[in-house]
């Protein structure tokens, strides 16, 4: 369907009058009103987004949803009492830093409600603030209404565990998610709740804050890649993308194998939607509608093609500010009692509305916070469009330590080759001797067993796995946590293998060692030998990543860093 063929009524100035018995008739009369069948198609008009804030609300909520859900199962292993990088140690270090003190300094400097609440029982403080997201997106999700307070609520609880998730909550669609949950703040009325509040039109400055974060997620996108790797301009980088991709899924695996032309015709519609699509934001409503539907389109193929956590659902959050209830209407219901006729009522009745709206203390207050979140997006962004006009561009980087405005940028550089880090562990007391049988750990997810089918899980996401992908082009000095997760394999520690998919000394003693390889996967060729034999990958082995480590090993690597040492328990002779 063509963007333009869904605007589905022209506004009814426009129209001509007729008589009826000698007396006029316009179609906005209530007698005319009246005279629609029930059945007959609610024609609604252009220009306002009555249906536009509730759709918003909806995705934003169970994004939402999905990240507080994550951070519910995963958060008391990561971040946890005894997590790999406990919050407690790294609130403690932030204090320090500030000298000890607990006044407005490290507040600004790490935002969280955590510094109110009782740290004896940080696993116990995760889960409170992971279930009430979870509650309060919930609501939104099913009711399709909230206030300003609501989620305002639901933006503190999430902006509290990112501050304190270190390396865990690194990734740019964290820092996303904040800026477009402040921005749907301001969709809201102030503590009414309602799916249609009457007297609290969505602002158009809010829907323009929506709109300016999809153009600046776009092209920066785009910029960062045309900068950051040649590859991006030789039309070659989709010869790589799919195989080496933090998280592959099983759609990669045969998209890979594509020809040569289509990788390019991909890279150059990439080019095309990130550099070249988001100023059609600017050039009026149909151009603005072809933006949305595009860059929806565009998200929904990178969710088919990868898994790439939450990224893409929430990318098309924003996308849908492009949207006005004209062109949603085709999602309601036609019912006499739905949402769809409730917004044609509502916009004859503002045809006709001769005297001025009454004026509410909740709407003076809600037109006051609109403009001045307005000013503040405006001041905010000066740095981030100076960021986007220098040659020496980054990306997925915040100004501020709220993340209101943040610079964002995917896939700058790709990798050519894809490595992994395998752990194996050892039940054999000498881990040098040639008889020592090595074991696999398996992951929720990356790539380990080569047998095994590469996962489906976006919108979810598993915080490790996706390191993991870090860790294997980088070193085990430079992610220490690596060395956390060895230890509590080493005790059988039941949190750290909560985040695995499989412990190969599940119902024996734990091993005695745990050590690092280093190995080199490509997709197996479908149809071809390894593939008929079962198997989606191929690996070889590169070399040691970190030598074979016991429980005793640690003892003094842990000491220094204040982490538990894990207790072992006790061995089977």
């Amino acid at each position: 369907m063509r963007p333009d063929s869904l605007v589905m009524a022209a506004p009814e100035g426009s129209l001509r009058k007729r008589k009826v018995g000698g007396a006029e008739h316009s179609p906005a009369s209530p007698s005319a009103l009246t005279r629609d069948p029930a059945d007959s198609p609610a024609w609604l008009h252009t220009g306002t987004f009555w249906l536009t804030r509730v759709v918003l609300l909806r995705a934003l909520a169970f994004i939402y949803f999905v990240a507080f859900l994550v951070a519910f199962n995963q958060n008391k292993a990561l971040i946890g009492d005894r997590g790999l990088l406990p919050c407690r140690l790294y609130l403690k270090n932030v204090q320090q830093y500030f000298h000890g003190s607990t006044g407005w300094s490290p507040w600004t400097y790490t935002p969280t409600i955590m510094w109110l609440l009782d740290w004896s029982d940080m696993n116990f403080n995760l889960d409170l603030l992971a279930l009430l997201g979870l509650g309060l997106s919930s609501f939104v999700l099913v009711t399709g209404c909230a206030n300003m307070i609501l989620m305002a609520a639901l933006w503190a609880l999430y902006m509290s565990l990112v501050n304190v998730g270190q390396i865990w909550y690194s990734f740019g669609w964290e820092s996303q998610l904040l800026e477009t949950g402040f921005l749907g703040i301001f969709l809201c009325p102030l503590w009414t709740l309602s799916r249609l509040p009457k007297h609290t039109p969505t602002s158009k400055i809010v829907l323009w804050g929506f709109r300016w974060l999809i153009f600046r997620i776009m092209l920066g996108a785009g910029l960062i890649k045309v900068r950051g790797d040649k590859c991006w301009l030789d039309l070659t980088c989709m010869d790589f993308h799919y195989e080496t991709q933090p998280v592959p899924n099983p759609m990669a695996y045969y998209l890979h194998r594509s020809p040569r032309w289509f990788h390019r015709f991909e890279t150059l519609s990439n080019h095309f939607l990130e550099l070249l699509v988001p100023f059609f934001l600017f050039l009026g409503r149909r151009m603005c509608v072809l933006h949305g539907v595009l860059q929806i389109l565009f998200q929904v193929v990178l969710i088919i093609s990868g898994n790439l956590s939450f990224l893409n659902w929430l990318t098309i959050v924003p996308s849908l500010a492009c949207f006005d209830d004209a062109t949603l209407g085709f999602l309601f219901p036609s019912g006499p009692r739905g949402l769809k006729k409730r917004v044609l009522e509502m916009q004859r009745e503002d045809a006709q509305r001769v005297q001025p709206k009454p004026r509410y203390l909740g709407c003076v207050v809600r037109q006051a916070a609109n403009i001045s979140l307005g000013i503040l997006v405006a001041w905010l962004s000066v740095p981030v469009v100076i960021n986007l006009l220098s040659s020496k561009q980054v990306m997925n980087t915040s100004f501020n330590p709220l993340r209101i405005v943040n610079t964002y940028g995917a896939f700058g550089s790709i990798t050519k080759e894809r490595t992994e880090v395998i752990l194996q562990g050892t039940a054999n007391p000498n881990a040098s001797a040639p008889d020592a049988v090595w074991e696999d750990y398996e992951f929720k997810c990356k790539p380990g067993d080569p047998w095994r089918r590469p996962c489906l899980i976006s919108p979810y996401h598993y915080r490790l796995d996706w390191l993991m992908w870090f860790a294997a082009f980088q070193t085990y000095e430079q992610n220490e946590w690596i060395i956390h997760l060895t230890g509590k394999l080493l005790a059988d520690d039941a949190e750290a293998l909560s985040l695995l998919a499989l412990n190969p000394f599940e119902g024996r003693a734990p091993p005695r060692w745990i050590r690092g390889e280093h190995y080199r996967y490509k997709f197996s060729l479908p149809g071809g030998q390894h593939a008929a034999q079962g198997k989606w990958w191929i690996r070889k082995r590169i070399g040691p990543y970190f030598p074979p480590l016991c429980l005793e090993d640690l003892k003094e690597y842990f000491k220094t860093r204040e982490w538990p040492l894990p207790e072992p328990p006790s061995r089977h002779t």
